[in-house]
């Protein structure tokens, strides 16, 4: 059992160190202007809070889901309905993978929505994350405590259980979505980024969310686009080149004019 413990306890931990490791990356990246989906003015200009307060409540949400996540383990002794064996096959481990991705989406999907609907977990949780409106990869998880509880380590938890993967499986598959949900906010559309060939939901796709004029579409995160593209909440957008440097994210003429 301890060595299944071990490796759960890792599952919760190594995700936070690929969280800053990969988000510095993309903060030395930063100055590639011409791929930026905002001008650097814009990111200090429009963001509503400091990037020192960004940094600091990211580490506090990720201390209290560390924290929940070792409390759970220590309850329930590490027994889950996962699997604790490794998977036997590639084709084992990507069933699992696209399980937990499947489940992971519907989860954010529906409660992502939901806390734009509702006027007040919008006012009291969800706006702390939309005080970035020009989004970077630190501030990824800039969310309120209990929305990044309620949104990520319950989702979490249910992917873990649901596709049935081993706790050393979980490691790999956390630390993905993690590198998945930083790039989806790096602000950046860097030429032949895998994640942006192999997923349509991507920095530009998020982006358009963070903007006034898409607050009320694009909730599908971090993989798939088909809960927007199924409920209607798809908006559909084209890259253009900015006349002073740089990309933009246009949403189409439809959806400009309403």
């Amino acid at each position: 059992m301890g060595f299944a413990v071990s490796d759960e306890l890792l599952g919760t931990v190594v995700p936070i160190v690929v969280y800053w490791i990969y988000s510095g990356i993309y903060m030395c990246l930063g100055s590639f202007d011409k791929y930026r989906l905002h001008s650097k003015t814009d990111e200090e200009e429009k963001n509503l809070v400091s990037k020192r307060t960004v940094v600091v409540g990211v580490l506090f949400q990720q201390f209290l889901q560390a924290a929940a996540a070792i409390l759970l383990f220590t309850i329930t002794g590490g027994q889950t309905e996962a699997s604790p064996l490794q998977p036997s096959s590639f084709v084992i481990l990507a069933r699992q993978f696209l399980t937990a991705m499947l489940v992971m989406d519907t989860w954010q999907y529906f409660l992502h929505r939901y806390f734009h609907e509702n006027k007040f977990l919008y006012r009291h949780l969800h706006s702390r994350h939309h005080r970035l409106v020009v989004p970077y990869a630190f501030g990824a998880l800039y969310n309120h405590p209990l929305e990044g509880l309620l949104l990520d380590t319950v989702g979490g938890a249910l992917s873990f259980m649901l596709s049935g993967m081993s706790p050393r499986t979980s490691i790999l598959f956390f630390s993905f979505a993690t590198i998945k949900t930083v790039d989806d906010h790096c602000g950046l559309m860097l030429p032949g980024n895998p994640l942006h060939i192999f997923f349509r939901n991507n920095s530009a796709y998020h982006d358009v969310h963070h903007q006034l004029y898409g607050s009320k579409y694009n909730f599908s995160q971090p993989f798939f686009i088909m809960w927007d593209k199924i409920m209607g909440t798809y908006m559909p957008y084209s890259l253009e080149k900015r006349a002073e440097g740089g990309l933009e994210a246009r949403p189409t003429k439809e959806f400009k004019e309403d």
